[in-house]
């Protein structure tokens, strides 16, 4: 899972990275210090599980969690219990009062992973393609016949064996649409049709005659999913 956590206290940041790092499932972890920087990682980011402190200044983390729209499973991490509630009905799944063990944070974590997995599980088998709006028209694309996807600021292009298309979208709701057994965002303006990779070096991966370059945050997952390919 695609975890972000955010808290003002860099301790508390520290002790989660430190758990987060011994949970199998957890394989990507983005951590910041504010409630307004955690906006801008959500927008661009797909994340699965959201670690959220509540008091935090200009943004609490109720607050933040009230204001997304499509909120990633929520588990509260806080020093005060008197919020349980107000987190639970915002549709949190756990809430962690501080200091907690690493049992329970794995029990929290776990938890979340049961919902994530029960997620991914009910996507429909039978839709196997996208619809994007180019200029005035609504294009028809089978997941097969995506190569990647490249962002521009506010648009993404979609590249196909047949021609190119430009739409005003996010690398976040791509992401969301696109399945993750065959779509892996490599760096941060580039999501990967895996069944199409040629070969990867110098943190470069070949994909259709193309080079798309492997991002940092992303070369850990992605050097593990190569690793479990090798022969």
């Amino acid at each position: 899972m695609n975890c972000l956590a955010v808290d003002d206290e860099p301790l508390a940041l520290d002790i989660i990275t430190a758990f987060c790092d011994k949970i199998p499932f957890i394989t990507n972890l983005t951590t910041c210090t504010s409630g307004v920087e955690a906006i801008g990682i959500l927008e661009q980011n797909h994340i699965d599980l959201l670690f959220l402190d509540i008091n935090m200044p200009h943004i609490t983390g109720l607050e933040l969690a009230s204001l997304l729209r499509n909120p990633p499973i929520t588990i509260f991490t806080t020093a005060y219990q008197d919020h349980a509630l107000e987190g639970f009905n915002l549709s949190a799944t756990d809430y962690l009062v501080k200091p907690f063990s690493f049992e329970r944070f794995l029990k929290a974590t776990s938890r979340a992973y049961e919902l994530h997995s029960l997620r991914n599980t009910a996507h429909h088998p039978a839709d196997d393609y996208i619809i994007v709006k180019v200029d005035s028209a609504n294009v028809k694309l089978a997941f097969d016949d995506i190569i990647f996807v490249e962002a521009l600021k506010d648009y993404i292009k979609i590249y196909t064996p047949q021609k190119n298309y430009v739409t005003k979208s996010t690398m976040k709701n791509v992401t969301e649409r696109l399945p993750a057994s065959s779509f892996m965002r490599i760096h941060k303006s580039y999501i990967v049709n895996i069944n199409r990779i040629e070969s990867f070096e110098n943190n470069h991966v070949k994909i259709s005659g193309h080079n798309i370059p492997l991002g940092g945050g992303y070369k850990d997952e992605f050097t593990s999913f190569i690793d479990s390919k090798k022969l």
